[in-house]
């Protein structure tokens, strides 16, 4: 095996996950459980992505992707979507400061294009201030959607072609990952789903091919670190195969161990 093999397995088989993605559900029913506006749940919801970026950043996890806004989301009533909106150009100014002093870097991923100028140059802000930090990798995922993600990768790949650059028989599973969002960061080893539905909703549908699945009936206010201990206990407690059999698995983290 090679030592760049051997790295890879290393990651693999950690029983801690790089990469962890979130659906983060369960503000509005958090609300409506103590006879609230849905807007009270959204805002309780702030300080568990707090807690969430905070923990991550503690134990060395690499990437953190929140799912914030779906691309079916804009189907929400009128005034809700319009606070949401207004959360996030608020988080980004109130938020940004304190991520660039804890050395995290900050990507928005989906299409913005369909937000006000001042919500895109706040985002275009965050971001460069952010680019050069060697902590966790915070995504927030707005205006997203796995569908729309792999649709933007395979325009970009046609425009390739249409130019000369490639062949359509030149199309790998390798270049489509070159395109996708976040494809220089390793794939989510862990996904988690508060507030009790059990599907993906669109949320990475290219990257979490070989994620393992973890579902919650805590609603995400409610997503504190014992939560997400929890969480990663069921992920550590996991044989991730890969295309291998128990034993193969067992014996590559024998030989890793004793390395």
């Amino acid at each position: 095996m090679s030592e760049q093999d051997e790295k890879q397995d290393l990651q693999r088989f950690s029983t801690l996950p790089r990469h962890v993605a979130i659906i983060m559900d369960g503000n509005g029913r958090w609300a409506e459980k103590r006879f609230m506006g849905r807007i009270a749940g959204h805002k309780a919801g702030v300080e568990a992505v707090r807690s969430v970026v905070r923990a991550c950043s503690v134990r060395g996890i690499e990437a953190l992707t929140l799912f914030a806004f779906s691309t079916e989301n804009w189907k929400r009533p009128k005034d809700e979507v319009s606070w949401l909106m207004d959360m996030f150009l608020t988080a980004l100014s109130k938020e940004v400061k304190k991520l660039h002093e804890n050395n995290i870097r900050l990507r928005v991923i989906g299409d913005t294009s369909a937000f006000s100028d001042k919500l895109q140059q706040a985002i275009n802000k965050a971001e460069s201030l952010t680019q050069d930090n060697q902590g966790l990798n915070l995504n927030i995922a707005v205006n997203y959607g796995g569908r729309l993600d792999i649709a933007m990768a395979m325009q970009k790949i046609g425009r390739r072609i249409e130019a000369g650059e490639l062949r359509a028989d030149e199309v790998t599973p390798e270049l489509i990952q070159q395109h996708v969002f976040l494809g220089d960061l390793p794939e989510p080893d862990l996904f988690i789903r508060t507030g009790g539905e059990e599907r993906i909703s669109n949320f990475l549908l290219w990257q979490l091919a070989y994620s393992e699945l973890y579902f919650t009936d805590v609603l995400w206010p409610d997503f504190d670190n014992k939560a997400f201990d929890d969480a990663l206990a069921s992920f550590a407690s996991r044989q991730r195969r890969f295309g291998r059999t128990g034993a193969q698995v067992e014996e590559i983290k024998q030989c890793l161990d004793n390395a």
